[in-house]
């Protein structure tokens, strides 16, 4: 399946592909277009839009997006409902003090954007061993 959103991907854009890959379709494509092209690829290419406005998988009634995900793919995994509200501080500025580690995630996702920027693809290869050893802490934690 593809899945498209917004290029020069943060914190949600990133960690919902990690989500999806592991958790809801392992063979997942993800398409990085301008912000007002997302739509036009979604409805041309068959993709899934996620994490841009007025979608079903994007920022709804206070969720970010990877929690969006979680809810609509029936997620139970208490890891993984630790790692979301994580991912939910680190994106969402206003609520960056929801747990300790939300400010950290955000700094170091914010980095790899500064240093990679529009190379969408290799944020996503380079950052999803910091999401797996995220999630391998949480799984501790609520083990």
């Amino acid at each position: 399946m593809k899945w498209v959103t917004r290029a020069n991907a943060n914190v949600d854009r990133v960690a919902c592909p990690w989500l999806i890959k592991r958790f809801v379709d392992p063979d997942a494509e993800f398409l990085f277009v301008a912000p007002d092209a997302v739509m036009a690829t979604a409805e041309r290419d068959g993709a899934i839009p996620y994490d841009v406005p007025n979608v079903e998988l994007g920022h709804v009634d206070g969720r970010c997006s990877f929690e969006s995900i979680i809810r609509k793919y029936q997620l139970t995994d208490p890891a993984l409902t630790e790692i979301a509200r994580i991912v939910h501080g680190a994106d969402v500025a206003e609520d960056v003090r929801v747990t300790p580690q939300s400010a950290g995630l955000s700094a170091i996702a914010r980095g790899f954007a500064l240093l990679h920027g529009d190379a969408d693809h290799d944020k996503i290869r380079l950052e999803t061993p910091m999401y797996d050893a995220l999630y391998a802490w949480c799984q501790s934690r609520v083990s």
